[in-house]
């Protein structure tokens, strides 16, 4: 039997047991980091969310395998009463579950109507040193002469150069969106998505390890580059990406200014507990809901416990995260460090996020920037976290039908960046 045989079936086997709700046994299968890292709880309340709401599964299996390097991919396809699903499982060369997500099944990605794909071409690059060298796309546009240029930092989560989500690409939106109006893009995949085990293995790696090298790499590229102003280099980045935007320019003191999406300024432990209450209260049915946010509380105050370290026990800390990840996490201030670079900034925030919001976190950042000179602060109303329009209350699901980032968002950001020259 081949490797990729046994892989499969490893794949096939976790989802069956999840569809049997053995969410215990499905535990058992992650390789032993990711069982630190995740619980059968957490695990039975992903699974509530994005599979149980689409009906009985009447069948599934194994449709595509892909190996790099010792990390094996493999697409499971479920076929629900209202739409196909596909579980991306994720495995180690022994056969131990390093990820499991599952998403409805995505038709091939469009383009948004802003993009014009003839207006600039794309270059395949290689972003930091090895052994955690990642894979990056930048985007040029067809210009003669020195053009601005962005380096997009992604949000919390293993996500690649595009901020896949799903069927929705919100990273490639900005990039594609931004490069049709002048302006170069340079987007990359995380180390947590480009080399999980060797991530996974390292219980010292932090937030600032998987920012701060890469986005200081991908300045010094672009000031590299031909055809790249290098006094106009901007860092943008979305969520957690914007929350560590600040650090990577203090790495480069010549970035020219900041554009922050959805940046978190409040604890990500605190934030974590307000955003499964949130979730909890959108179906105060669920027990699974409420026994989860009760566990994320429990975890989330040893955070701001005294007593800390480096070798405290991943499990008793959320998302199975190590000390070393929290107490990075903790000692960081982004609102302040923002304040000591005093570079222009641009803060974008949805009004209707619920994963941060304006309440929360744009509040601190208005209580810092609010009178002054340079920065910038925009509330679009409509706009989710991923700055998906719409209506009523955000939920998770609506992260999932195909759409794309606002287009008065990229076009905001595209003018203030073009009128960087004036400020500088």
């Amino acid at each position: 039997m081949s490797r990729d045989t046994e892989q499969a079936q490893a794949a096939v086997a976790a989802v069956g047991l999840a569809l049997r709700g053995d969410f215990n046994a499905v535990h058992g299968m992650f390789a032993p980091a990711q069982q630190r890292r995740v619980t059968a709880a957490a695990i039975a309340s992903a699974w509530q969310t994005h599979v149980t709401r689409y009906g009985a599964v009447w069948s599934f299996e194994a449709s595509a395998v892909h190996t790099d390097s010792s990390v094996t991919a493999v697409t499971v396809v479920l076929h629900a009463a209202a739409s196909d699903l596909q579980a991306i499982v994720s495995l180690d060369g022994k056969g131990r579950l390093l990820n499991l997500q599952v998403t409805p099944l995505a038709p091939p990605w469009r383009h948004p109507g802003y993009a014009l794909p003839d207006s600039f071409s794309e270059f395949e690059v290689v972003v930091g040193d090895r052994p955690l060298a990642v894979g990056g796309t930048l985007s040029m546009p067809r210009a003669s002469g020195p053009v601005p240029a962005v380096v997009l930092l992604g949000g919390g989560g293993p996500f690649d150069r595009d901020m896949t989500m799903g069927q929705n690409r919100i990273g490639k939106d900005l990039a594609w969106g931004l490069a049709s109006k002048g302006i170069a893009v340079l987007r990359f995949d995380k180390p947590s998505h480009a080399h999980a085990q060797l991530v996974a293995k390292n219980s010292d790696f932090t937030p600032k390890d998987e920012y701060v090298p890469f986005g200081a790499a991908a300045v010094d590229m672009l000031r590299g580059t031909q055809g790249i102003d290098p006094a106009r280099i901007v860092i943008v980045g979305h969520s957690m990406g914007g929350s560590y935007a600040p650090r990577v320019a203090v790495a480069r003191p010549e970035v020219a200014a900041l554009v922050l999406l959805a940046a978190e300024a409040q604890p990500m432990n605190r934030a974590a507990v307000r955003v499964m209450s949130y979730l909890a209260d959108l179906d105060p049915s669920s027990t699974a809901m409420r026994d989860a946010t009760a566990a994320m509380s429990a975890l989330a105050a040893n955070v701001d416990n005294p007593g800390l370290g480096r070798r405290t026990d991943p499990r008793t800390l959320p998302f199975g995260y190590s000390g070393a990840y929290w107490l990075d996490v903790r000692d960081y201030d982004p609102v302040g460090t923002a304040r000591q670079v005093g570079k222009p900034m641009l803060i974008l925030q949805g009004g209707r996020d619920y994963q941060v919001t304006v309440d929360d976190d744009l509040a601190l950042w208005r209580a810092a920037f609010d009178v002054q000179s340079g920065v910038s602060i925009r509330v679009y109303d409509a706009d989710d976290h991923l700055f998906f329009p719409g209506s009523g209350r955000s939920t998770p699901a609506g992260y999932e039908p195909a759409q794309h980032v606002d287009e008065a968002v990229v076009t905001d950001i595209a003018a203030w960046i073009g009128s960087l020259k004036a400020q500088l």
